[in-house]
């Protein structure tokens, strides 16, 4: 009863949220220079078929009344239809928004098959040349662009080295082994930055656990270092790395742009790419939209597990 209170006035409180961010994202696009219908029709079109295709497409009413009806149709379930494509704006989304869930999820799970173990390690070891190599590591990450890194990976493993393909997207179903080499390049180029710092906070929170009294009296009681570490000392730092792992989880989806315009994944970033340079303000407005609420949903899932992880943290 008291989780579902707690998830009912959290709920509650993100509609101002989304509200301030349709309204912000509605303006940003209508208000920046330049026609949807101009960009449709092409530079040679007149002026008065301009005119004609924005009374067809609703582009000259006044904005309050193009930003209500925009939110009323989102309310219906209708999230529109692309300007440029004539094509339903959730159609669009749904084809191609698995490359991108693909390489987000792939990202996420080679961060923290990388970056727990060396973290932990560094700890440990602090002071030592693990420590040391985990810290040069992590700079190096937070340092150094994704796009950048991106294409120093295309060039060494898929030109040079030939073990994976330099660009392109193989689905799931046309095999499992053809879809993990299609999509490491670019999950490692768009996670590593977010690998880097797991790094530097799971070193930060197990070194502030591991020299707490609950583990010197563990320690005391005979419990094997392995199990001071996975038991008691990883439990109390998951608090802390919950709070990375779901900003990394937003962060990737946000700036899965750059990354699958780099490797031509045929995502929902490239498709916001694509429709920026149409001009295409119903498919921008619906994706901007829905990285918002899956931020709201993700960080709403990270509260609810700081309560079921730590009784310290009350749900009220």
């Amino acid at each position: 009863m008291l989780v579902l209170r707690y998830l009912c006035k959290r709920v509650l409180s993100t509609i101002p949220v989304l509200f301030l961010v349709s309204l912000v994202v509605f303006s940003m696009i209508h208000l920046t220079p330049g026609s949807p219908a101009r960009a449709m029709l092409g530079p040679e079109a007149s002026d008065e078929q301009v005119a004609a295709l924005e009374e067809v497409i609703g582009l000259n009413d006044p904005l309050p009344v193009q930003y209500v009806n925009w939110i009323s149709d989102l309310l219906h379930g209708d999230l529109g239809t692309s300007v440029s494509d004539n094509e339903p704006v959730l159609s669009m989304i749904v084809s191609h928004i698995g490359p991108t869930i693909s390489v987000t999820i792939f990202a996420l799970i080679i961060d923290l098959i990388v970056a727990l173990p060396l973290g932990i390690l560094a700890a440990r070891k602090k002071g030592a040349a693990a420590d040391q190599l985990v810290s040069v590591v992590s700079l190096f990450g937070v340092s150094l662009p994704d796009f950048l890194l991106g294409l120093l990976l295309m060039l060494l493993f898929a030109v040079q080295l030939g073990w994976f393909p330099s660009s392109g997207y193989v689905p799931l179903s046309d095999g499992l082994l053809a879809h993990i080499r299609s999509i490491t390049l670019p999950s490692v180029a768009l996670g590593f930055t977010y690998s880097a710092l797991m790094m530097r906070m799971t070193k930060s929170a197990m070194y502030d656990a591991l020299y707490k009294d609950y583990i010197k009296f563990a320690r005391a009681k005979g419990v094997s270092a392995s199990g001071v570490v996975m038991i008691h000392a990883l439990k109390n730092a998951s608090v802390k790395l919950l709070t990375i792992v779901g900003q990394a989880i937003v962060g990737m989806l946000s700036g899965a742009a750059v990354i699958e315009t780099l490797f031509m994944i045929p995502g929902v970033g490239q498709l916001i790419v694509l429709s920026i340079s149409r001009r295409d303000y119903e498919v921008i407005q619906v994706i901007v939209l829905l990285v918002a609420v899956i931020n709201v949903l993700i960080m709403l899932l990270v509260d609810i597990l700081y309560g079921l992880i730590d009784p310290r943290i009350k749900m009220k």
